[in-house]
C-alpha cells in the first residue's frame, strides 16, 4: 500500500516541479533516504529461530508437539490469527496502529510527556510495527540509537509486509511468559486448546502478557493481571466490541493456572517425523478421532496383557484405497516411568519374527503359478526335511486338508511342503517386490522357515502389504507394493514439497505383472475370510462379526510376537502385541491378543463392503469335490472353482480311481492273466497310505480301499494304488544325528505307514534285517555316515526303498 502512495507522490511531484530550481535537491534528498532505508536491510528470514515440530491430524487438529532446540515452545502459525486477540491487542498495545506507516509520532509525544511527568521511562511510544523488529533484533538495550534502527526498520518494514502480516509476526514470536512464544503456544500452554477458540477473556489476557510476561506465573503478580485483563476488556466494552453480557461473563472467568501440557497422541509418529525430515509443520493424514479411538484401545489392551508380563502394543490403520495412514500407535503412551518397559521405542518401524504372516503370499503366487488350485488337497503329515523338522500349532496332523482351508487354519506342515515346491529364493524375491524391506539376506539364507516366522519384517510393511494385496484385489492397474504415505500431499501446499520429497518413497518394479494378479489376490482374500479357524486361531468364536474381513494372524517362536492383520476394501488394520524387550510369554499368541484389539478396532469402524469377484481375471474350472483338483473320469462328484486366467491348468484328479470289485462289491481284485470271476469296477476316493493315516482319524466317512479278497493277497498289485508309505526319512534327505550324552552316536526315528491296520512291515537297513512292526510302524536305527538304503516289506511280499543320507558334520 505505502509503496504504490509514495511511487504515484513522485509522479505527480515530478510533473508539477520538474523545472524547479529546488527539484534536483528533491530528488537528491528523497533518493538518500530510500536508499538509507535499503542500506538498513531487513534479514532474510526475519526471525531466524527454531520452532516446536508439530504434528497436525487431516482436519488440522493438533497430535502434539515437541519443544524447540532452544527449549522454547514456539509453534509455527498454521492459519490466520485470531480476530479477539488482534483486537485485543490493538486496542492494548497500538489503537492506530492500521493508520501509520510503522511509526506513530503521537505515541512519542504521549510517551515523552508520561516519561516526564514520571521522572523515569515508563513508556516507549513504540508501535506493534517497532515492537516486531525489537523482537526481530533480540530485544537489545533500549537507548536512543536502538530506538531510532527500530523505527527505520519499522518503515523499512511496514514497506515490504502487509499489516496483517506484521500482526501474524508479532503473534508468533511475543514472548507469553516461561518458556512460552507465541501465540499458538501460549493458547496451548495456558489454555489447553487452539488460538482460534480464544475467548475474550482469555484474548484479553494474551494480549496484555507480552508486556510484562511474568505476570503469568503464581504469586504477587496475578493481582496486577487480573487488573490489567480487566482494564483491557472494559476499553472494549466501551469500543463495543463486547456486548453488556459477554463483558459481564468474561471477568468471571479465572486466570490461567499453571502451564497444561499439549496433546500427545501420535508421539512416535512425531518423534518418526522430526527424523525424517526437517520441516516443523507437519500436516499428517492421520484422523484424530480414530488415533484417540485407537490409542485408547491398545491402552486398555496392553493394561489387561500387563499382568502376564505383555508390556508393549502397537497398532497401524490405513485407507485401503489410498495407503493413507488413518491412524499411527507406535506404542503404548510413553511416561517417564514406564519407559524401563521400552515403551518410546516405535514398534511400528521394528523388525520382529513374522510368525505366520507370510503364508498368504506364498498361496497367492502358486494359485498364479499354477502349482496349487484354491481347493486343492495338501498333505499335513510329519514332515522331516533334512535336520528341519516343521510342527503344527496344535502338534496334530490331518492327514491331507483343501489349500485354502490350510491356510486359513495357519497349519505349519502344508505352508512349508509348499514352499519346497515354490523355493525358497523364488520367494523371497516376490516378498522384496511386495514391498518387504527387511529381507536384506539371500532366500537361501533364510530357508523353509521363511514362511514359519524365519525373516523379520516391520508391522509398517506388513500393513502396507496386506493393503496392497487388497488393493490388488479391488483394481487391475493398483500397485501392491508402496509405503504408505502419513503426510498430507496435496499439490497446493507448497509447504509440503520439500517433505514430501523425502518421506514419498515408492518400491519400483519391473512390472505389476510379475507380482500377484489380480484373480489370485481376491482368491487369496477369500480364503482369509474363512471364519472356521481351529488350533492356533481357534478363539475364532470370540470374534463373531456381522461385517466380512479377510484376516491373518501370528505367532512368532517362542512366543515374543503377537500379530494380527486383517484388510477390507475400505480398511487395513495391523495389530502387534508383545514386548519390545523381546521377552516371550506363553499368553503371547495373535489369536488371543492381537486379534481381540484388531477386532474391536473393526467393530469401531463404519460398515464394510467385500471385494466384488473379478471375473474377467478368474477362469470357471469343474474340479473333484473332494480333492480340488480339475474332475476327471474317476470322480463321482464336481463343483465349480476359480482360478486366475493366467494360471496354468493342472493334471485331473488322481485321488479318484477306479476299483475292480468282485461282483458282490464287497472285496476288491487284482487283475491277473488267468482270472475268470466277473469284476465291476467302483470309484473311490482313496488318499496315500501316509496321508490316509491321519486323514481318516478325523474323516469317519472316509472309506479308502475296500479290503483285498483274501486269495488275492498274495499277488503282487504293481499297478494298484501303494499300500506303504514311508513317513520319515524324505526321499533323498541329508540328516545329521547328534551324538549323545553319553558319547554314543545318535538314533534316527523311522516311521512309516500301511493300509491295513494288521500288516506286519519288515525293516531291512542295506540288506541288513533291522526288526518288524506291527500297527504303529516306528522304528529307531543308528546308522554310520554315508549313503543308505531303507527298506519296508510287508507280509504279502510288497515291498518299499528309501534313499537318504547321514551327514558327518551339520
Amino acid at each position: 500500500m505505502y509503496q504504490q502512495l509514495y511511487l504515484h507522490w513522485c509522479q505527480r511531484y515530478w510533473l508539477k516541479h520538474r523545472h524547479h530550481p529546488g527539484y534536483f535537491i528533491v530528488v537528491w534528498a528523497s533518493m538518500t533516504g530510500i536508499l538509507l532505508m535499503f542500506m538498513l536491510a531487513l534479514p532474510d528470514p526475519l526471525f531466524n529461530v527454531p520452532y516446536s515440530p508439530v504434528l497436525y491430524d487431516r482436519r488440522g487438529k493438533l497430535l502434539g508437539a515437541q519443544v524447540s532446540l532452544d527449549g522454547q515452545w514456539r509453534l509455527p502459525s498454521t492459519g490466520p490469527i485470531n480476530k479477539k486477540f488482534s483486537i485485543a491487542l490493538q486496542v492494548f498495545e497500538d489503537h492506530r496502529f492500521y493508520m501509520h506507516p510503522g511509526i506513530d509520532p503521537l505515541a512519542f509525544v504521549r510517551a515523552a510527556m508520561q516519561n516526564a511527568q514520571k521522572g523515569r521511562i515508563v513508556s516507549g511510544g513504540s508501535t506493534i510495527t517497532m515492537q516486531v523488529v525489537r523482537l526481530m533484533r533480540g530485544n537489545r538495550d533500549r537507548t536512543m540509537i536502538e530506538k531510532v534502527v527500530e523505527a527505520l526498520l519499522a518503515l523499512r518494514l511496514e514497506w515490504t509486509y502487509s499489516k496483517r502480516d506484521i500482526l501474524a509476526l508479532y503473534s508468533a514470536h511475543a514472548p507469553f511468559g516461561g518458556n512460552v512464544v507465541g501465540l499458538e503456544a501460549a493458547s496451548w500452554r495456558w489454555f489447553g486448546h487452539a488460538s482460534q477458540d480464544l475467548s475474550w477473556a482469555e484474548a484479553a489476557t494474551l494480549a496484555v502478557l507480552p508486556n510484562n510476561p511474568g505476570l503469568v506465573h503464581p504469586g504477587t503478580n496475578r493481582s496486577v493481571l487480573q487488573k490489567k485483563r480487566d482494564a483491557l476488556l472494559q476499553k472494549l466494552f466501551n469500543l463495543r466490541y463486547l456486548d453488556r453480557d459477554s463483558y459481564f461473563l468474561a471477568l468471571q472467568e479465572p486466570l490461567p493456572g499453571p502451564p497444561k501440557p499439549l496433546p500427545r497422541l501420535a508421539p512416535h509418529l512425531l518423534a518418526r517425523a522430526v527424523a525424517e525430515n526437517s520441516l516443523p509443520l507437519i500436516e499428517s493424514t492421520l484422523d484424530g478421532l480414530l488415533q484417540k479411538r485407537a490409542t485408547d484401545t491398545l491402552e486398555r489392551y496392553v493394561q489387561q496383557f500387563s499382568k502376564n508380563a505383555v508390556m508393549n502394543g502397537a497398532c497401524l490403520i490405513l485407507d485401503t484405497r489410498t495407503g493413507e495412514v488413518l491412524a499411527y500407535v507406535g506404542n503404548v503412551f510413553a511416561t517417564e516411568e514406564a519407559l524401563s518397559y521400552g515403551r518410546a521405542v516405535d514398534i511400528i518401524s521394528a523388525p520382529r519374527s513374522s510368525g505366520s504372516l507370510l503364508k498368504p503370499f506364498l498361496y497367492g503366487a502358486m494359485l498364479d503359478s499354477g502349482e496349487l488350485m484354491p481347493a486343492e488337497l495338501v498333505s499335513d503329515i510329519p514332515t522331516r526335511i533334512g535336520s528341519y523338522n516343521p510342527e503344527n500349532f496344535t502338534k496334530s496332523y490331518l492327514g491331507a486338508i483343501p489349500a485354502d482351508q490350510a491356510l486359513a487354519r495357519s497349519l505349519n506342515i502344508p505352508a512349508v511342503r509348499e514352499l519346497r515346491t515354490y523355493g525358497v529364493d523364488r520367494f523371497a524375491r516376490l516378498l522384496r517386490r511386495l514391498g518387504f524391506t527387511t529381507l536384506f539376506r539371500p532366500g537361501d539364507d533364510y530357508g523353509l522357515p521363511l514362511v514359519l516366522g524365519g525373516a523379520e519384517v516391520t508391522l509398517w510393511d506388513v500393513t502396507s502389504v496386506y493393503a496392497g494385496l487388497a488393493r490388488r484385489a479391488l483394481f487391475d492397474t493398483a500397485k501392491t507394493a508402496f509405503f504408505p504415505p502419513w503426510y498430507q500431499s496435496d499439490d497446493h501446499k507448497a509447504s509440503q514439497s520439500e517433505q514430501r520429497n523425502i518421506l514419498k518413497k515408492v518400491v519400483t518394479v519391473a512390472s505389476e505383472d510379475q507380482l500377484l494378479s489380480r484373480g489370485a489376490a481376491w482368491l487369496t482374500l477369500n480364503a482369509l475370510s474363512m471364519v472356521n479357524r481351529p488350533g492356533e486361531d481357534g478363539a475364532w468364536e470370540l470374534f463373531k462379526s456381522s461385517r466380512k474381513v479377510a484376516w491373518k494372524t501370528g505367532t512368532s517362536f517362542g512366543y515374543r510376537d503377537a500379530w494380527a492383520v486383517g484388510t477390507t476394501p475400505e480398511y487395513t488394520i495391523g495389530v502387534w502385541i508383545g514386548n519390545a524387550s523381546g521377552e516371550g510369554r506363553a499368553e503371547l499368541q495373535g489369536s488371543l491378543t492381537a486379534a481381540v484389539v484388531m477386532w474391536e478396532l473393526f467393530s469401531a469402524m463404519p460398515a464394510t463392503t467385500w471385494f466384488p469377484r473379478p471375473d474377467a481375471d478368474l477362469v470357471p474350472v469343474e474340479v473333484c469335490a473332494i480333492s480340488g483338483l480339475p474332475i476327471s473320469q474317476n470322480c463321482e462328484a464336481s463343483r465349480i472353482d476359480y482360478i486366475p486366467y493366467n494360471a496354468p491348468r493342472k493334471e485331473s484328479c488322481h485321488f479318484c480311481v477306479s476299483i475292480p470289485m468282485t461282483i458282490d462289491r464287497t472285496n476288491r481284485v487284482i487283475i491277473t492273466a488267468d482270472m475268470k470271476d466277473p469284476v465291476v469296477y467302483e470309484k473311490h476316493f482313496v488318499l496315500p497310505p501316509a496321508e490316509e493315516y491321519f486323514y481318516k482319524r478325523w474323516n469317519l466317512t472316509y472309506q479308502g480301499l475296500p479290503p483285498l479278497k483274501p486269495e488275492h493277497q498274495v499277488h503282487s498289485d504293481g499297478n494298484s494304488v501303494p499300500e506303504i508309505a514311508f513317513v520319515n526319512p524324505e526321499a533323498s534327505s541329508a540328516i545329521y544325528i547328534p551324538v549323545e550324552i553319553d558319547g554314543k552316536s545318535g538314533r534316527l526315528v523311522c516311521t512309516a505307514t500301511h493300509r491295513r491296520a494288521s500288516a506286519i512291515l519288515f525293516w531291512h537297513l542295506d540288506d541288513t534285517y533291522v526288526g518288524s512292526t506291527k500297527g504303529i510302524h516306528q522304528i529307531e536305527i543308528r546308522p554310520g555316515p554315508g549313503t543308505h538304503i531303507l527298506t519296508l516289506v510287508d507280509e504279502t511280499g510288497s515291498s518299499l526303498h528309501r534313499s537318504f543320507t547321514i551327514l558327518s558334520e551339520p
